[in-house]
C-alpha cells in the first residue's frame, strides 16, 4: 500500500512539474524573460539583423545605454533580441531560481519514491 501512494505521489509530481523541466533551453529562458517583464524587439532592418549577427547568441548581456545598465539577451534564430533593466533582470533571476528549484524538487520526488519501498523491510514504526 504504501509503495502505491509513493508511486502515485510521484505520478502527481511528474504531471505538474514535467511541463516545466521538460522544455529545450531557450524557449525556457525567453519564457522567463517574458514573465519577467523584458521587452521583445524585433530586428526589422538591415541594420538591425547585422549588429544581431554579432551578439552572443542565448546569453544575458549587461550594457550600458543612454547611462543606463540594460540586460540583453539576443535570439537569432527567431531575429530578436529581449530587453530589461534591472528590476527586469532581478525578476528574472528569481524566476529561475524557482524553476530551478521545482526541477530539484521533482528530483528529490523521484528519489524518495524509490527509496520508500526500502524502508518497508523494518516493519511500521
Amino acid at each position: 500500500m504504501k509503495q502505491i501512494l509513493a508511486r502515485l505521489g510521484l505520478a502527481f509530481a511528474l504531471v505538474f512539474i514535467a511541463p516545466i523541466v521538460g522544455c529545450t533551453h531557450a524557449p525556457q529562458t525567453e519564457s522567463l524573460l517574458s514573465a519577467a517583464g523584458f521587452n521583445i524587439v524585433t530586428a526589422t532592418t538591415p541594420q538591425q539583423q547585422k549588429h544581431l549577427a554579432t551578439l552572443p547568441p542565448y546569453k544575458m548581456m549587461r550594457i550600458q545605454r543612454n547611462g543606463k545598465a540594460r540586460y540583453v539577451y539576443a535570439d537569432p534564430a527567431q531575429k530578436l533580441i529581449f530587453v530589461g533593466g534591472l528590476f527586469e533582470y532581478d525578476r528574472y533571476r528569481d524566476l529561475r531560481l524557482a524553476k530551478n528549484l521545482a526541477a530539484e524538487d521533482l528530483q528529490d520526488a523521484k528519489f524518495n519514491a524509490e527509496r520508500a519501498a526500502e524502508w518497508d523491510v523494518w516493519g511500521p514504526f
